[in-house]
């Protein structure tokens, strides 16, 4: 998960502050070492992170800090807002061009996953309401244009490509022309990329600036590649003047180094990251959810927000109705069980939950999964009637639907007992006590 090793350490560096009932100068100097390093070894700029120790250091040892009620939690208020500066401030926005016709440019080195980042960006293009075309401008590579053609059809938006012109240019003024002549309203240039940046590819993009006139140009880096991606972004910055980031491959990345150096280093904001390879995959970037994250303070607003797309408004008011009357079935806890599938499983909701890693609660997401495979191959092996009606599970029938599913009888007992504990957890919420904010957003648990 991201920043899982930053967030392991300064969990464990809070943990030790907070025992601590006056903070002296010395104590707070003991901390920010602690913090150094933990970023340090998260890969973050070495120039950003001695910024960052020191400002926060300036700012921990002021008056109001030091002789505070809760002098550790003023400490982890200000990290948590350098933090959120760091990495921008505020979510950065993709912007739409005032003529209603909008251009986008990818670029980046060679293996960053551009390709498919093109495909994700025309899916979030689709739900914000628009109609994009994906052009394929990748002439170098073998089958970069066929891959495209099924990236676009994965996300069925249409592709255009040249198979016979050698002039990315001519490609992308011809894309253009003919998504105005189709009634679409955005096109995605997915261009090509090297191993390295060269005169050649910085050459070949200014030509394509210059002819296409992007409304924005985004660059696709590797969150794996640490500060390999941040020089990449510097260097894409100074030669071509890049309008935002998207980083790929974040969820993969347990240092984060990348993520929270690029913007201090480019001066431009991350606006995407990278969090799976389904075309769904790609989100808006939130410093301050991801700080939030780091801190261990979770991130709710991202969790309520998968489950609002996961999860209908006629589902959840249905369930809703089920909670009042008491009538959650197993054929309802399995449904719930494919809604968290669909908001990216047990690993990605575990890792927006707040406080886990402080209160040393290691969640074992991968067994985690396979209980979910063993429940659903129990109650998969009942009845209708069974499931509709968990009352009439006698022995017998128990034992049957165990040799059904290939699980000893103790596992559908701990099902049936799991499912009672969750009907009068529904009943507790519908008597009023659960928080309005996560019963409006149809949370599925």
């Amino acid at each position: 998960m991201a920043f899982e090793g930053l967030q392991d350490k300064l969990a464990l560096t809070f943990k030790n502050l907070r025992g601590k009932g006056v903070l002296t100068e010395k104590d707070v100097d003991e901390v920010m070492r602690e913090i150094r390093l933990a970023l340090l070894e998260a890969d973050v700029n070495f120039k950003v992170v001695k910024e960052f120790v020191e400002t926060v250091r300036e700012k921990a040892l002021g008056q109001e800090v030091l002789k505070s009620l809760n002098p550790a939690q003023q400490v982890i208020k200000l990290v948590n807002q350098e933090l959120i500066t760091l990495m921008g401030g505020t979510n950065s926005k993709l912007t739409y061009s005032p003529t209603g016709f909008s251009v986008y440019m990818l670029v980046g080195l060679q293996g960053t996953g551009k390709t498919t980042t093109a495909g994700k960006l025309a899916y979030y293009l689709k739900k914000e309401g628009k109609n994009p075309m994906l052009a394929a401008l990748d002439i170098y590579r073998p089958a970069a244009i066929e891959q495209l053609k099924l990236v676009g059809k994965a996300v069925d938006t249409p592709v255009f490509s040249m198979e016979d012109e050698k002039d990315p240019v001519k490609i992308g003024e011809k894309a253009i022309t003919e998504a105005r002549k189709k009634g679409l309203n955005a096109v995605i240039l997915d261009t090509a990329g090297r191993l390295q940046i060269d005169e050649e590819l910085m050459e070949e993009l200014s030509r394509l600036k210059k002819a296409c006139k992007p409304h924005e140009i985004l660059l696709v880096v590797d969150a794996l590649t640490g500060q390999d991606a941040v020089n990449a972004a510097e260097g894409f910055n100074e030669r071509l003047g890049i309008d935002g980031i998207i980083m790929t491959k974040l969820d993969g990345d347990s240092r984060g180094g990348a993520a929270l150096s690029t913007k201090k280093v480019t001066g431009r904001p991350i606006k995407f990251a990278g969090i799976s390879e389904k075309p769904d995959g790609l989100e808006p970037f939130h410093p301050e959810r991801m700080a939030s994250r780091i801190l261990g303070m979770g991130d709710m607003l991202s969790l309520i927000e998968k489950a609002e797309e996961s999860y209908s408004e006629e589902a959840a008011k249905e369930m809703e109705k089920k909670m009042r009357k008491n009538e959650f079935t197993l054929e309802d806890f399995l449904d719930q069980m494919g809604q968290i599938r669909k908001m990216g499983g047990l690993a990605k909701i575990v890792d927006m939950l707040p406080g886990q890693r402080n209160k040393g609660q290691e969640i074992d997401t991968d067994e985690g999964e396979r209980e979910f495979k063993a429940m659903e191959a129990v109650i998969l092996s009942m009845t209708r009637e069974e499931r509709e009606k968990p009352s009439v599970l006698n022995a017998s029938r128990r034992k049957r639907i165990a040799q059904g599913s290939g699980q000893p009888v103790s596992r559908v007992n701990t099902l049936i007992k799991r499912h009672d504990e969750m009907k009068k957890m529904m009943k507790q919420f519908s008597s009023g006590k659960m928080n309005k904010r996560y019963k409006g957003a149809g949370l599925p648990f």
